[in-house]
């Protein structure tokens, strides 16, 4: 039986020694999945604790604002928007929390930089899809996940059948890797589901 207290608290206790020492936590999932909202919440204890943090997402990301990371269910905190990984580096003397949103975005230096940071005593919070709407690893997701001492997979809820979702199923017909929408371009579907949309949509061609 799983002892689901004692596994809360390791997870409190990781939490505490990384305000001590760097590390790595990666926050994935689908669209709609809260992703962000874990994000923000981190971020907003780590300030409750008067640690000076900052907040970066890529340039492109201006769906709800542009100096903003926005939840779906509209709370944000600031940010810089940046074209390059490697501004972090630049912007962030002092810092004791860095977050990241949207972190699929990024090219893969995000990797170094983020254990750069993370070596220098920073912990690092990165929020990101793991995979893009063909199914299929995102960006350098695979690879944060791979350095990470923590990571939390978030599940959005199917919309077809209200099991867990962790597929973000693209309702426009585009295939360009990046299209930034919402629920009128995504939806959040399970496997089964998924699968099914997907053969639906190459049987209609």
């Amino acid at each position: 039986m799983i002892n689901h207290r004692s596994n809360i608290q390791s997870k409190e206790m990781f939490l505490e020694i990384a305000k001590k020492a760097g590390s790595i936590e990666v926050i994935c999932g689908s669209m709609f999945s809260g992703k962000t909202e874990e994000l923000i919440r981190r971020m907003k204890r780590a300030q409750f604790a008067k640690q000076k943090v900052e907040i970066y997402k890529p340039c492109i990301d201006v769906r709800y604002s542009e100096d903003k990371v926005v939840s779906h269910d509209a709370h944000s905190i600031p940010s810089i928007p940046i074209d390059s990984p490697a501004k972090m580096l630049e912007l962030s003397n002092d810092v004791e929390v860095i977050g990241i949103d949207e972190a699929q975005f990024f090219d893969n230096s995000i990797v170094e930089v983020v254990q750069t940071l993370a070596n220098r005593g920073v912990r690092v919070i990165i929020a990101g899809l793991d995979t893009d709407f063909m199914g299929k690893p995102f960006g350098p997701m695979p690879a944060l996940m791979a350095v990470a001492e923590d990571i939390q997979k978030v599940h959005a809820i199917c919309v077809k059948c209200g099991s867990p979702a962790n597929h973000s199923h693209r309702l426009s017909k585009s295939n360009e890797l990046v299209v930034l929408g919402e629920t009128d371009i995504y939806e959040p579907l399970c496997r089964h589901c998924y699968n099914a949309a997907i053969k639906e949509e190459k049987e209609a061609l």
